[in-house]
């Protein structure tokens, strides 16, 4: 994609409140709903250091302003627990399991265990949708994401393993309704957050994507992240044929396969803790929900932990983390191991916390963090039902002055 610097096309254009006051805080997630609501107005492109972002190309019709306001997840995000269980860490849920897929080669393909391909998988089998939409690699650009249309499983081979660079697969919405197939919607907390919010004021979106599925975020690394692991690598971008992320194994390594069919790979705790994380984008470092919380289920590493309680990133064979958010959630996922695709053993999410240190932080630290960025008067998301308090009180004070006050130095030297 081209990269640009200006946000409008015409200079005399209105200028969409809203998307302003998403660039002026930086809240940006990149999920592409403004473009996917408004595809003639709102399109999608890379803007430096490498992250997809809205540009206003026409006019906005009228109440489109507001309807960018409701449903974009950087400006804020409304959870209500409905009779469920509401953790204040992990939010609603009804049941947690641990589990893989049956698939030897799944489990092995797959980031952690293949589960999430097994749902699928099942989903298709069992008609209760008839394609997915989820990322899948460029097969131009090998570091980045396109979004696809998937209506057989065995192209899910292609698609399996986490994909760490910017995606923006709700850009493809008038793409799924004009299909005219029941699809799956496969993406990032942010991206489900997004989807949910327009399923709910358009019954025609509500009745083309019946199924939200997602997964534990740690954020979105920009372009710039992943040309650094191939930096380290001693690798040109022009000698890749293909690149994994994750996969092939659990964790996996970050491998490129070069065109002369030769691999260079590195750790998943050298290319995400070493190189990755350090280039996530600002909405994600404030972001209240890295766990899908708008989502029927969503998958994750179900990592085992040392004497210290830092996850064991030694190579296993995976295992996933499956959380049913909804009741239908709950379906897919007994539906899938009554079928024989999906193991399934009960978790107990009591330990969650130490298996996921990322996640736990994170949001004890987020009340901190939007203190600091409201006392600067800058723009944050607006987050209702996140159980953000209760959050923070697990966290002793002097941690939350820490995050206070780092935010503050951060912001005020950027």
């Amino acid at each position: 994609m081209k990269t640009i610097d200006t946000p409008l096309a015409d200079a005399a254009m209105a200028t969409s409140e809203a998307l302003a006051i998403v660039a002026k805080g930086d809240l940006c997630a990149g999920c592409g709903g403004c473009a996917g609501m408004f595809p003639d107005a709102i399109a999608i492109r890379t803007k430096a250091p490498g992250f997809l972002r809205p540009v206003q190309v026409g006019a906005l019709p009228v109440g489109a302003d507001d309807a960018i306001a409701d449903i974009c997840p950087g400006l804020g995000q409304r959870v209500a627990p409905g009779g469920r269980r509401d953790d204040p860490l992990w939010g609603p849920w009804r049941s947690a399991w641990t589990g893989w897929s049956m698939d030897g080669g799944e489990r092995h393909r797959g980031a952690s265990g293949g589960a999430l391909t097994a749902l699928l998988t099942h989903l298709l089998r069992a008609g209760v949708v008839q394609a997915v939409v989820q990322n899948a690699p460029d097969p131009k650009a090998p570091l980045a994401n396109r979004t696809v249309l998937t209506d057989d499983p065995a192209a899910f081979s292609a698609t399996a393993g986490s994909r760490y660079a910017p995606s923006a697969p709700l850009e493809a919405l008038p793409d799924i309704l004009a299909d005219g197939r029941r699809v799956a919607f496969v993406g990032k907390p942010c991206d489900a957050a997004a989807l949910a919010a327009i399923r709910a004021r358009d019954p025609a979106v509500a009745r083309a994507v019946p199924v939200i599925v997602s997964f534990f975020c740690a954020g979105v690394p920009s372009a710039t992240g992943a040309r650094e692991i191939l930096r380290q690598l001693r690798v040109e971008e022009t000698e890749v044929a293909r690149f994994r992320y994750r996969g092939h194994g659990w964790p996996g390594r970050a491998t490129a396969v070069l065109h002369d069919g030769t691999e260079r790979s590195m750790t998943y705790r050298e290319s995400w803790g070493g190189i990755l994380s350090k280039h996530v984008q600002h909405r994600c470092k404030i972001c209240a929900d890295g766990t899908g919380k708008a989502a029927d289920l969503v998958c994750a590493d179900a990592w085992e932990v040392d004497d210290s309680g830092y996850p064991r990133f030694d190579e296993r064979p995976g295992e996933s983390l499956v959380l049913a958010r909804t009741v239908l959630g709950e379906q897919i996922a007994r539906g899938a191991q009554a079928a024989g695709r999906l193991a399934l053993r009960p978790y107990d999410m009591a330990r969650l916390a130490d298996i996921q240190p990322g996640q736990r932080e994170r949001r004890r630290a987020l009340s901190a963090r939007l203190a600091a960025l409201r006392l600067l008067r800058q723009p944050i998301p607006d987050y209702r039902g996140l159980g953000l308090r209760r959050a923070a009180r697990q966290n002793p004070w002097r941690r939350n002055l820490r995050n206070f006050l780092g935010t503050l130095r951060r912001h005020l030297r950027r």
